[in-house]
C-alpha cells in the first residue's frame, strides 16, 4: 500500500468528518433536528460527538505521514514551523468568534478551531521530540493525570457541569464575559485545561500512523488498527463505568472511545478503498478533505453573515428576519415540512460548500498554513 493510497484513506475519512460537521452544524433551525444529529446533553456519546474527536485524530494521523515524508526531526526550523501554525489556526479561530460585530469585551476566547491550534500544537511538538515508546508514556500521563485532576478539583460531584474544575480553571484564568454560555451556565466546552486529554486523541492518531506505516501488507494491516481499534473502544468503555464518556469535558475516557471509533472507520475505508478498490464514490470526500481549514472557516463566516448581516423583509410587517431564517421558513419547511426542511437544509448546504471544494480541487489550488 503506497502512501498515497494512505493518504487517500485519510483525505476520505476527514472528507466524511466535514460533511457531517457542516450537517450537525448546519440546520435549518435548532429546533427541529433529528437525536442523531444532536449532542448529548451532557455524559454520553452520539454521533455527533464523534466529529470533533474524528477530527483531531486526522491531525495526529496527518502530523505522522507529514513528518515521514518531509523527515521531520527535532529542530529550530521544525519548532518554528509547528508554533507559527499553531498561531495562525487561533487567531484565525479567534477572529472568527469575533465576527461581524468584534465585540472584544465579551468575545468567547476559546473555540473549535482555538483547540485544534492548542492540541495539534503540543503534539506535533510531542511527537517531533519523542520516540514511540516514550510517547505511549506521556499519552498515559496525560490520560490517567487528566482523570486524577477532575476527581480532586471538585467537592463533591467532580463530572458534572457545576462543579467541574475546567469551569472553574477557565472562570479564573479567562473571565465570565469570555466563555460559551451554551449550557445555561458559563462553561466552555472547548476550554483551556479540558485541551490537554484533545493533545492525548492527536497522539493517538500520530501512533495508528505509525501502526499503519508499520506493515506493507495491506490484510495485516487492517488487522492491526481492527484489533487496536477494538481495544480502545473496549477500554473507553468500561473505563466510562467510572470516568464517564464526556464531549465538554473531554474525558479521558471519552478519547480513547472515540479514537477507537476513529481506527476502525480507518479501517473500513482502507478495505473499501484500497482492498475492495471501489473508491469512486469517495471522491466528492476528497474534495471535502482537500481544503479542510478553508471550509471549515468559510463555514462558519458564511453561516454569520446570513444570519447577523443579511435581513430579509416578514411579509405585512416592518419587521426583518435573518436571511437564515428566512430560507428555511419559506423554502425548505413549506417543501419538506419541519424535521425534514431542517435536515434539507443542511445537505443543500453540504452540497454547495462540495461544489466550491470541487472548484479548488480541479484548479489545484490547496489552502494550507
Amino acid at each position: 500500500m503506497s502512501t498515497s493510497q494512505r493518504l487517500i484513506s485519510l483525505d476520505v475519512l476527514r472528507g466524511i468528518t466535514i460533511c457531517f460537521m457542516i450537517l450537525v452544524n448546519t440546520p435549518g433551525s435548532w429546533s427541529y433536528v433529528y437525536a442523531p444529529l444532536r449532542h448529548a446533553a451532557w455524559h454520553g456519546c452520539t454521533p455527533t460527538d464523534l466529529v470533533f474527536p474524528f477530527f483531531l485524530f486526522i491531525v495526529g494521523l496527518s502530523l505522522y505521514f507529514s513528518f515521514k515524508k518531509y523527515n521531520e526531526v527535532a529542530s529550530k526550523a521544525a519548532t518554528f514551523k509547528i508554533l507559527k501554525r499553531t498561531l495562525i489556526i487561533f487567531l484565525i479561530g479567534l477572529l472568527l468568534n469575533l465576527y461581524p460585530y468584534f465585540n472584544f469585551e465579551s468575545v468567547r476566547i476559546m473555540g473549535v478551531l482555538q483547540r485544534i491550534a492548542l492540541a495539534y500544537g503540543a503534539g506535533a511538538l510531542l511527537c517531533v521530540n519523542f520516540k514511540k515508546p516514550k510517547l505511549l508514556i506521556i499519552l498515559a500521563v496525560i490520560l490517567l493525570g487528566y482523570w486524577a485532576l477532575l476527581f480532586v478539583g471538585a467537592a463533591s460531584d467532580p463530572y458534572s457541569l457545576e462543579e467541574n474544575i475546567v469551569r472553574k480553571f477557565d472562570l479564573f484564568l479567562l473571565g465570565e464575559n469570555h466563555i460559551y454560555k451554551g449550557f445555561g451556565i458559563p462553561f466552555d466546552p472547548e476550554g483551556l485545561l479540558s485541551s490537554i486529554p484533545a493533545i492525548g486523541t492527536v497522539i493517538i492518531g500520530y501512533l495508528v500512523g505509525d501502526l499503519m506505516n508499520s506493515t506493507k501488507s495491506i490484510t495485516l494491516k487492517m488487522k492491526k488498527l481492527v484489533i487496536y481499534g477494538a481495544i480502545m473502544t473496549v477500554i473507553g468503555a468500561l473505563w466510562a463505568i467510572v470516568f464517564p464518556i464526556n464531549k465538554p469535558l473531554w474525558t479521558s475516557s471519552y478519547v480513547l472511545y472515540t479514537a477507537g471509533l476513529g481506527t476502525l472507520v480507518l479501517a473500513a475505508l482502507i478495505f473499501i478503498i484500497d482492498y475492495k478498490k471501489f473508491s469512486s464514490w469517495s471522491k466528492p470526500f476528497v474534495h471535502f478533505g482537500s481544503n479542510p481549514l478553508f471550509i471549515f472557516v468559510f463555514s462558519g463566516v458564511y453561516a454569520k453573515t446570513i444570519i447577523y448581516l443579511i435581513k430579509m423583509p416578514v411579509e405585512g410587517s416592518t419587521n426583518s428576519m435573518s436571511m437564515y431564517n428566512y430560507l428555511f421558513s419559506n423554502v425548505f419547511a413549506p417543501v419538506f415540512g419541519n424535521m425534514n426542511g431542517s435536515l434539507m437544509f443542511a445537505i443543500t448546504h453540504i452540497i454547495i460548500f462540495w461544489l466550491i471544494c470541487y472548484i479548488l480541487y480541479r484548479k489545484k489550488i490547496f489552502i494550507k498554513i
